[in-house]
């Protein structure tokens, strides 16, 4: 009895190192996607990680100023066993509001609204929000005339999680986004939600900042409701997948939602409805004329980010209907 008592503790206590509960404080943090930055931490396959991220401008959950503004970001994590080929699916357990404000700007970028309009905010004015928990629900900490019973849904997410790019790509600033994640800006990446991103270095230098307590689509102000996180995720490692994608995916209890980036709208377009049309036809294992039924019939668009110097666009089909779909 005694050797099985030790088989049973041993295979427990496996078990219990394999899943390890870790609370990480960050003390410093970057402002680039790099894998020349060294990891913060070492994480394994099933581990709960529960951190938090300050603001777009630095400050962290008191308000205080801990890093330089510009999306600064929590990491890099070291994925154990992850290496370039993989896929890494980062499932949010939580993402949770910390304080009570936010800051958004009073703008109109380029691109949402003919020039007229949107060169009259040449210098734009940072608004305060006030964040009401109980209630779940944001409105201005501003006297506008027409504004005072205004409010809006909370709804935190993180605007940036992304890897270390490819090597052709080097370094990239925590503005932009791309084929590794990154300044993804949408709105689904949130608690609940897991994204799977392409591995392109060994440990995959996981990255994560930019929380909103709301946006609309497209952040059109050039910011969302920006504000500080606690974050709680875990990671799986899909080993060497023979359809890896292009760009990051999301997946939810409703939707599976397919990213696609560009310069220009019609080719953000194509790049997420391709993403899309490798996920089906990887999963379900449906001819081009057989997908081409399924999403002309059930596709919808979101189109996240049009702020930054590149658009992105999501490409995503309810779960629900796919139901009907025998899974490979």
């Amino acid at each position: 009895m005694k050797y099985l008592f030790f088989i049973l503790f041993f295979i427990t206590s496996c078990s219990i190192i394999g899943q390890r509960s870790i609370n990480f404080t960050p003390a410093a943090y970057a402002n680039k996607f790099s894998v020349n930055i060294a990891p913060v931490l070492r994480i394994q396959e099933g581990d709960t990680i529960k951190t938090e991220t300050v603001d777009a401008s630095g400050a962290d959950k008191n308000g205080n100023k801990k890093a330089r503004g510009g999306n600064p970001l929590t990491g890099p994590f070291y994925i154990e066993n992850a290496v370039a080929g993989d896929v890494v699916a980062i499932t949010f357990i939580k993402i949770a509001l910390n304080r009570a404000d936010a800051f958004t700007t009073e703008n109109f970028v380029p691109r949402s609204l003919p020039k007229e309009i949107t060169a009259q905010f040449k210098k734009p004015k940072i608004i305060k929000w006030k964040l009401d928990f109980k209630n779940n629900f944001a409105s201005p900490d501003t006297a506008y005339e027409h504004l005072h019973l205004f409010k809006v849904p909370l709804n935190p997410f993180l605007g940036c999680v992304g890897v270390a790019p490819s090597n052709n790509q080097n370094e990239i600033l925590s503005f932009f986004q791309g084929s590794f994640g990154g300044n993804l800006d949408f709105s689904a990446v949130k608690q609940s939600s897991t994204i799977y991103l392409p591995v392109f270095h060994d440990g995959a230098f996981l990255f994560l900042g930019d929380g909103h307590a709301a946006q609309g689509d497209g952040e059109l102000a050039g910011n969302a409701l920006e504000t500080s996180m606690d974050v709680v995720f875990t990671v799986k490692i899909i080993k060497s997948p023979a359809h890896r994608p292009d760009f990051p995916r999301v997946e939810d209890s409703n939707y599976i939602m397919a990213m696609g980036v560009d310069k220009s709208l019609d080719d953000a377009l194509k790049s997420s409805t391709h993403n899309l049309l490798d996920w089906l036809q990887a999963d379900y294992h449906l001819s081009l004329q057989e997908a081409s039924q399924v999403i002309s019939t059930s596709v919808e668009y979101v189109i996240a980010e049009i702020a930054d110097p590149e658009v992105e666009i999501v490409a995503k089909i309810k779960k629900e209907i796919l139901k009907g779909l025998k899974k490979q």
